[in-house]
């Protein structure tokens, strides 16, 4: 199968968040028909991590995730891009990886192995499972794929992604003084969120705040006694530092919990590649175990999640190049 046929199927198995069974499982076929060594790491029924081995222990792992948001997209290419949902982000990395680690062993390297994980744009549940793995140990660098232009990321922002709950007091909407609104409540705890001016860091940037989804109430015509909204902070500083700014903003007028959260991380980089800071997070945080990290990939953050996703067909060339190029100063 040829890069792009590779990646034009991946990206036909639906694999979002939560139902990443099916691909898992075609790429566990297709990398055991490659000779490697495959463990289905489960992480819940029907939801396993992809570990790919040879008989050489692993000092470089090339990882990515498999689960991508919804919708689900099927793929269609041009003569320029292959479109789709996650071929930038990420199964077009998944087949860079793929046929970057066959290019490695053609030529005689046999220490690398391939990790990828399900839950990554959610909670990260494979990569904390994969953490404990006692392969881990073996890894000497971990080469994660995410859409950094095929440019080496040296740091990420952190992220923290959390629940605001009010409650109130249910009363019919024409006597609202027997009630009391807990989106009332909600929706002044968001305005005094949306005020905070946030600190800035020199090196990673910006810290910023999406109020990504709001549900609450039962009908207009009943004041609402509960209210609940999921919010993602992308951190430029510290996690404590962000906890504290976010707890006086909802000055006990509401619950907070704490989904996940992990802090800026710097990455490892060696010289002769193109370098950038990227706002996103991934699965690095929770792959601790697996060596000294690297962040690289193709496709662009700005089309990941998009209706309109793509990769550039000549990047996902340029992809497998780099992947080798990289290993191959790594074991230098």
């Amino acid at each position: 199968m040829k890069l792009f046929e590779l990646t034009r199927q991946l990206i036909d198995i639906p694999s979002l968040t939560g139902d990443e069974g099916a691909a898992g499982s075609f790429l566990a076929t297709y990398l055991e028909d490659l000779r490697y060594r495959i463990e289905k790491q489960e992480i819940a029924p029907g939801r396993f991590n992809i570990l790919a081995t040879t008989e050489a222990p692993p000092r470089i792992v090339f990882s990515t995730h498999i689960d991508t948001v919804p919708p689900f997209i099927g793929s269609r290419e041009d003569d320029e891009y292959i479109h789709g949902r996650g071929s930038c982000d990420a199964k077009g990395i998944i087949a860079a990886q793929i046929f970057a680690a066959e290019r490695l062993r053609a030529s005689g390297t046999n220490e690398i192995g391939l990790l990828f994980t399900v839950d990554e744009e959610l909670s990260s549940e494979g990569a904390q499972a994969a953490n404990k793995h006692p392969l881990a140990r073996e890894c000497r660098f971990l080469i994660n794929g995410e859409p950094t232009d095929n440019r080496m990321a040296i740091g990420t922002k952190g992220s923290v992604r959390l629940i605001i709950t009010a409650s109130g007091r249910a009363a019919h909407s024409a006597y609202p003084e027997y009630g009391e609104s807990a989106i009332e409540k909600l929706l002044d705890i968001l305005n005094h969120i949306r005020a905070v001016e946030w600190p800035d860091d020199a090196f990673f940037g910006a810290t910023t705040c999406n109020i990504g989804v709001l549900d609450g109430g039962t009908r207009p015509n009943v004041i609402a006694d509960h209210a609940r909204a999921q919010l993602q902070i992308r951190l430029g500083i510290d996690i404590e530092q962000v906890k504290r700014i976010v707890e006086r903003a909802v000055g006990g007028r509401g619950e907070i919990e704490y989904a996940s959260a992990h802090n800026p991380v710097r990455l490892f980089s060696i010289p002769g590649f193109d370098e950038s800071v990227v706002r996103f997070t991934t699965d690095v945080p929770y792959l601790s175990n697996w060596g000294k990290p690297l962040l690289l990939g193709p496709g662009s953050i700005l089309d990941a999640h998009t209706e309109h996703e793509r990769i550039a067909k000549r990047e996902l060339e340029d992809a497998v190049d780099l992947y080798v190029e990289l290993a191959n100063k790594l074991q230098s």
